[in-house]
């Protein structure tokens, strides 16, 4: 996908996988819970396992249009996840990212007091070997068969400036935030980037989630595409569009401020004791705390002694 200064990029999708997605029942059979493993990457545990055919590990990112083979073998994985997890994909619809197959998305548009905001789903079917069952061990050319219990996702909402389609089709993204890029660090082959993404989620998040709340790893409000995201743990079609006002009050709250927290992020890394921090915590609504008062986030050690963290919902 196309994520330059403007535009998100979806050039393909395919009908019979659009037919499949809108088939799918209400109601979902498996039973799951919500982690992030030791990298901080959101994944559901399921109650069954669920098998990943073989893929062909190389794909040319000039064609825009995925191979047969690719197709059926994402037509069966999504008819074995939409069995189990139907709510999940319940009106979607299927985008082709010809730079990272192995990452298919899907997308939504919602519309909120006049705003658009794209919901876009991705799902991880890269082998996490530690944790998978080999069927069959993969090739130089294509990756392994495995059966696993762990659905690695993404599930973000992003602003949109507005819907425009071509030829190929396009989403312009709202842009809050003007560079996110401060230097380099290192020398040689050590070069490496320093970026205030993260300096800027923490920011956003510790202002809208109430004082004292435990959601590490998780940042709801983050620093993506050089604008304000939401990242959801709740995919459910049930779900997903509460999150969307949540987004929108807190762009419309944050726009005023965001030049000075650039800037001051530039220079100091974050910390709840930064004063701008301070002065604009003071004037956030009491009432926007209590969607997240029932969410908090646990860790624990996995089967594999690695640690890991649930999070988990209060009835």
């Amino acid at each position: 996908m196309d994520s330059g200064a403007t535009l998100l990029r979806i050039p393909y999708t395919d009908p019979s996988i659009n037919t499949l997605l809108s088939s799918l029942p209400e109601e979902y059979p498996c039973t799951y819970t919500r982690h992030f493993n030791h990298l901080e990457e959101f994944f559901l545990k399921l109650d069954s396992s669920f098998v990943v055919p073989s893929f062909s590990i190389h794909h040319d990112v000039r064609c825009t249009e995925p191979t047969p083979s690719y197709l059926e073998n994402l037509h069966r994985i999504l008819h074995a996840l939409g069995a189990l997890l139907p709510s999940l994909f319940r009106g979607l619809t299927y985008g082709f990212d010809p730079t990272e197959v192995m990452r298919p998305l899907f997308y939504r548009v919602y519309t909120w007091e006049g705003d658009l905001f794209l919901y876009l789903l991705r799902l991880d079917l890269s082998a996490h070997l530690q944790e998978v069952e080999v069927l069959q061990k993969g090739t130089n050319d294509t990756t392994p068969v495995y059966r696993s219990r762990r659905l690695y996702l993404e599930a973000d909402i992003i602003p949109l400036e507005g819907k425009e389609k071509d030829q190929e089709g396009y989403f312009r993204i709202k842009h809050l935030i003007s560079q996110t890029w401060v230097g380099e660090e290192g020398r040689g082959y050590f070069v490496q980037g320093i970026w205030i993404d993260r300096d800027l989620s923490k920011f956003f998040t510790r202002l809208f989630i109430p004082p004292g709340s435990r959601l590490y790893p998780y940042y709801p409000y983050n620093s993506r595409y050089r604008t304000l995201c939401l990242s959801i743990p709740f995919p459910e079609v049930s779900r997903r569009e509460t999150f969307v006002p949540l987004l929108h009050r807190g762009i419309h709250f944050l726009s005023p401020y965001l030049p000075r927290i650039e800037e001051t992020l530039k220079k100091t890394a974050f910390s709840e004791n930064l004063e701008l921090y301070q002065q604009i915590k003071l004037t956030v609504p009491g009432e926007w705390y209590k969607e997240w008062m029932s969410i908090h986030v646990r860790p624990y050690i996995n089967e594999f002694d690695m640690k890991e963290y649930v999070l988990e919902e209060n009835p």
